[in-house]
């Protein structure tokens, strides 16, 4: 236990520091990194002949998806193509193309659901330029969409920025430098990082034994701090060589949780207003230190909420072990070990699951599809929720959804107009909103009903009754979160997973990222109406309760059903 409060905590002290370097980078001001990071940055900009011009939220809406849209291009091509005897010792074949269309966009909307094993379906020159590269993109085009929402939300600028600027930046100055420290840090511990072809070795026993090897390290320390997910290995940050020892599985979990949580202290420090603080009897002003920010309070403490309740639930239900091998004699006094690395344990793997899709990530270090129900409910209602900080920045844009819908219904309670940050609250704003909060149980629910409904859907399920259809909702869940994860067991490497996996990924991540973008822009557009006693403080305990239960109001109404039917049937028949 001391080592899970151990991870948070230090999880929490990194975010400080780091949220007030994404404020910085965020509003171009003033860094210890500028000398060495801007002429790298001027030299991309010539480079690509970049014009600093302001964009308005269409723009750079559609900036992000053309250029997106070029790299999934390039990015299938080489899939097909990778057969080709370059960076491939191996001799891995060219990708087949349901298969390759679902990777590429897997991996382009930060997803990284993977219909394959590393191991064998992709050649060195596929993982770096492929997978690894667009870790790299996914997270900074993520990342830039957070930052222009927040800005827009501040109501100090007029503009959402420039998107090629923002791309560039987040990977020059956060992406590539932290994931060259981390990098180093795991080939430290054993990690490969290598262009070898896989060895093949003579085992005590006199057989022969193939040893995968490859350049482990850069991918995964980028998939872990893009909150990305999939891995080298099929087995994921289960494989020792992905993850070989506990501090090398603290130093991914942390990894995890930095920029996501960083997003929201540098929303806070984006939200306070320019006011000082004057001490009485003294003529000079003081700059009052902020930590979190009053308007980011409320969010970061419904968030670690529901981030704790679940972890609790998962690490209880783990530990009580599996009732059904314990009515067979087995001793569960470990937990339930089933699918789970002994060098990490119960306590160290339930915490690696509450994380990975709490922050969305999708990497895990045991197999969740062996996880007891309750703890694979809980791993579905973090991807269902998406708010539970979530992966850069798209926990912060989801849960401002909620901060606006709990505004508008305590608005109507009190008979005033709603208002958040000094904007009014309009009929278009909530009608965003409103599409924006549905469409991802749609995308989950809609294609969930569509895969136990045809004989495709059908033939990819594992497992009879109530966990085969936890199966299938979370493969959507996790598709639609862009989270990655999952189940495991399915069959799930056919034309109908792949194309419908692969539209809940696209939607999932580019829908709701451009009704987001809209709803900042139209409240930037807005003027900002001065407080009176009637309005509402967004920065209260009362409000962050509010918050909370209308959070869980929703969430309970869209996906209880399914849940009962799924996960708690499950922990009820056994």
């Amino acid at each position: 236990m001391l080592q899970i409060v151990l991870v948070i905590v230090l999880g929490v002290l990194f975010m400080i520091p780091t949220g007030k370097y994404l404020y910085h980078i965020a509003t171009e001001q003033h860094t210890f990194a500028d000398p060495v990071f801007d002429k790298i940055d001027g030299f991309i900009y010539k480079l690509i002949s970049l014009k600093k011009i302001k964009m308005s939220w269409k723009k750079y809406a559609v900036a992000l998806v053309l250029t997106n849209f070029a790299m999934v291009f390039i990015g299938y091509l080489i899939l097909r193509i990778q057969a080709l005897p370059i960076f491939n010792p191996n001799h891995i074949a060219g990708m087949e193309p349901s298969l390759g269309f679902n990777t590429v966009i897997s991996f382009i909307t930060n997803t990284d659901l993977q219909d394959y094993a590393g191991e064998t379906g992709l050649s060195y020159l596929s993982q770096m330029v492929v997978i690894t590269f667009m870790m790299f993109t996914s997270a900074a085009s993520g990342f830039a969409a957070a930052m222009a929402f927040i800005r827009a939300l501040s109501g100090k600028f007029s503009d959402m920025g420039n998107f090629y600027v923002d791309f560039v930046r987040i990977i020059t100055r956060v992406l590539l430098p932290f994931s060259i420290i981390g990098a180093l840090i795991l080939i430290s511990q054993g990690v490969p990082q290598t262009l070898m072809h896989n060895l093949t070795v003579t085992t005590i026993e006199g057989k022969f034994q193939d040893i995968p090897m490859g350049p482990v390290a850069t991918l995964e320390i980028i998939k872990h701090l893009g909150t990305n997910g999939g891995g080298f290995f099929g087995a994921n940050s289960a494989m020792p060589f992905e993850n070989p020892s506990v501090f090398t599985n603290t130093i991914e979990m942390l990894s995890m949780m930095l920029l996501p949580g960083s997003v929201l202290f540098a929303f806070g420090h984006m939200m306070v207003e320019n006011k000082f603080v004057k001490n009485q009897g003294l003529k000079n002003k003081k700059k009052k230190k902020i930590w979190l920010g009053r308007q980011a309070r409320p969010i970061f403490i419904v968030m670690a909420i529901l981030f704790v309740l679940g972890l609790a639930v998962i690490l209880w239900s783990e530990s009580k072990g599996n009732p059904i091998l314990a009515h067979l004699g087995l001793n569960q006094s470990m937990g339930s070990m089933e699918g789970k690395e002994s060098r990490f344990g119960v306590n160290m793997s339930g915490l690696f699951t509450e994380i990975t899709t709490a922050f969305t990530t999708g990497s895990v270090n045991n197999m969740h599809d062996t996880l007891t129900p309750l703890s694979g409910g809980i791993a579905m209602i973090n991807m269902m929720l998406n708010v539970v900080f979530g992966g850069k920045g798209v926990g912060l844009m989801n849960m401002i959804l909620y901060v606006i819908l709990s505004v508008f219904i305590c608005g109507l309670m009190i008979g005033r107009t709603p208002v958040y940050l000094g904007k009014k609250i309009e009929g278009k704003e909530m009608k965003l909103t409103a599409l924006g909060i549905i469409v991802h149980p749609l995308i989950i629910l809609a294609f969930s009903a569509l895969a136990i409904s045809v004989s495709a859907g059908l033939a990819g399920i594992t497992n009879p009754g109530f966990h085969g259809l936890s199966q299938v909702v979370y493969q959507y869940a996790s598709s639609s979160a862009n989270n990655g994860s999952g189940f495991e067991g399915m069959k799930d490497n056919t034309i109908f997973w792949n194309v419908t996996t692969g539209l809940a990924m696209f939607f999932g991540r580019y829908v709701t990222m451009i009704i987001q973008l809209a709803i900042a822009a139209s409240l930037m557009a807005k003027p900002k109406v001065n407080e009176s006693l009637g309005t509402l403080k967004t920065d209260t305990a009362t409000f962050t309760i509010v918050l909370f239960v209308v959070v869980l109001v929703i969430s309970a109404l869209t996906f209880l059903p399914v849940l009962v039917l799924g996960p708690i049937s499950e922990f009820l028949t056994m």
